[in-house]
């Protein structure tokens, strides 16, 4: 039987604890702050790996 390096569901649910950590306790408006700057900055690294090609 293999053995599993890699656990997907696992990755995500860290990922979860992280992102409810970082907004924890902050105002709405904060909260669309965090999650507006994440956009901008994944569409830039979209922006920048689309030109490589």
């Amino acid at each position: 039987m293999k053995t599993k390096i890699f656990d997907c569901v696992e990755m995500k649910r860290r990922g979860a604890e992280l992102v409810q950590k970082q907004i924890e306790g902050k105002s709405l408006a904060q909260k669309l702050e965090y999650w507006q700057k994440g956009t901008d900055e994944l569409k830039k690294l979209q922006k920048r790996k689309k030109g490589k090609n």
